[in-house]
């Protein structure tokens, strides 16, 4: 269960200003059909984190529980930095195929997620946790947390949000992970 609020907790506050959370914006306002985009960002989200904690769970099998702790402590510290860093949304996440707003939302969702820090970090909490289940469920809802009300709520939401101070937070919960992976936080599970 705590691979499954760690990971809820961690996605949904680091989605927070993050470029898919201003895509979800963006659809929103394009297509003002809440429903299908919801929807279409379940589904990306799920198949793009599944694919993610499929690769962590992969690399405890592939690195000694030594080098992996160091490998996530690092990573952890380095998510905690890259939270800190704000977000640059380029136009060409936005444009649309014509697949109607399921399939549109699907296609460019999965596809701004692609080495998107909460991907990343759905790597390695995978690898951290050894729990696909809980990790990818975890990482989905806090997806859904963060973007359903920018798919409902639009601007009324962003411009009330202390993204900077919400970034704040995610990356000290990162660095907290990383500094308690590398003193040996986990060992029971391996690492």
């Amino acid at each position: 269960m705590e691979a499954f609020l760690v990971s809820t907790g961690i996605v949904a506050l680091a989605e927070i200003g993050d470029k898919t959370q201003l895509l979800a914006f963006i659809l929103a306002a394009k297509f003002r059909k809440p429903v299908p985009i919801i929807i279409g960002i379940l589904v990306a989200t799920l198949v793009n984190h599944g694919c993610a904690g499929a690769v962590g769970e992969w690399l405890t099998h592939l690195v000694s529980p030594q080098t992996l702790r160091w490998v996530l402590g690092v990573s952890f510290i380095a998510m905690a930095i890259w939270t800190l860093i704000p977000d640059k949304f380029e136009e060409d996440d936005a444009k649309l195929a014509r697949m109607g707003v399921f399939g549109t939302t699907l296609l460019v969702f999965f596809l701004a997620e692609m080495g998107d820090k909460t991907q990343i970090a759905t790597v390695a909490l995978a690898a951290q946790y050894q729990n696909l289940a809980w990790v990818v469920a975890g990482t989905t809802i806090g997806m859904m947390i963060a973007n359903v009300p920018a798919v409902l709520l639009g601007d009324r939401i962003a411009q009330r949000m202390p993204v900077r101070l919400v970034h704040g937070i995610a990356a000290a919960i990162f660095a907290v992970l990383g500094v308690a992976t590398l003193l040996g936080a986990g060992e029971s599970l391996g690492l």
